[in-house]
């Protein structure tokens, strides 16, 4: 199975480095083998005028008409063992609102000491993890994999998060996350692999802990890696923003949602290949409806 494993390598560095999350395309099921493994540079663009409240959807945004979230991601990982990997990310992202400019101005004055903007951008969270093989068996031709996973993430800069609804473009919550995941990876002669895994991830400060999953279907061949996805965040405690007591401080809401995707990758020479992606929010409680658009490089060695 060398022979589609290595592109399907190649293809989750760079699909995973488009997530500024680590609980989606962060992790595979694929492994890159004792000193290899690859660099990557990504971009992302999503942007919403909805928005998922509790208890349904509503068709505006607090302060904006729309938020625009703009991301480059720096990725890498490496194969410390055959069953053992290490991946390391850094997104840089910008958040920006669109509103006329009047009420951008009004708010800035009346609300001076809470740093009203329609732009806030910066180094979000670095995120480090340990991805180990545990179990491998071989089920007619293919070959099935349990792997687990531990993650560590904190901010990396000083980006701020605040109360009042000006912070609704934050880049980022501000936490320190220490998540674990269980992955199943199924893989078969022909190309076509299965991928499910779950998790969970505590968060510091007032940030909710959460379940944390992904369902994933592909193929990998010689020269193509094609892959559908469902990625879900279930949040244990929280508030609402439409809730009767809501501070205005959102990384303390509950934030629920359900996501699909679908991604490509075709290697183009000497260890370097390319990949577009598509994804967008279908469910969700206290989250932007948002759909992204994303494309990247990667060295593989």
């Amino acid at each position: 199975m060398q022979n589609f494993s290595t592109l399907a390598l190649s293809a989750m560095l760079v699909l995973g480095s488009v997530s500024a999350g680590w609980a989606q395309t962060l992790v595979s099921g694929f492994m890159a083998g004792k000193g290899h493994g690859s660099a990557s540079l990504s971009g992302t663009t999503e942007s919403y005028t909805n928005v998922y409240l509790a208890p349904e959807k509503i068709d505006q945004v607090p302060i904006f008409q729309e938020v625009r979230v703009n991301s480059v991601n720096l990725y890498a990982t490496y194969g410390l063992t055959d069953k053992i990997d290490a991946v390391v990310s850094l997104p840089f992202i910008q958040s920006k609102g669109r509103a006329p400019g009047t009420v951008i101005n009004d708010l800035s004055a009346l609300y001076s000491d809470q740093g009203y903007t329609n732009v806030r951008q910066g180094l979000q969270d670095v995120t480090a993890l340990l991805k180990f093989k545990a179990y491998s068996r071989e089920i007619g031709s293919s070959i099935l994999d349990l792997l687990g996973v531990v993650s560590f993430s904190t901010p990396l800069s000083n980006y701020q998060t605040n109360t009042g609804y000006g912070y609704i473009i934050a880049i980022g919550n501000r936490a320190t996350k220490y998540s674990t995941a269980g992955v199943a990876h199924l893989k078969t002669a022909s190309g076509v692999f299965a991928t499910a895994q779950v998790g969970y991830s505590l968060r510091s400060g007032l940030v909710p802990n959460a379940l944390i999953g992904e369902a994933k279907l592909g193929y990998a061949g010689p020269k193509t890696y094609l892959e559908g996805y469902a990625s879900f965040q279930e949040s244990n405690g929280g508030t609402d923003i439409s809730e009767q007591g809501f501070t205005g401080f959102f990384p303390s809401t509950r934030v629920n949602y359900v996501r699909l995707g679908a991604s490509g990758y075709r290697p183009i020479s000497n260890g370097f290949g390319l990949t577009l992606g598509i994804s967008t929010y279908v469910a969700g409680r206290n989250i932007g409806k948002s759909t992204g658009y994303s494309a990247g490089v990667s060295y593989n060695f």
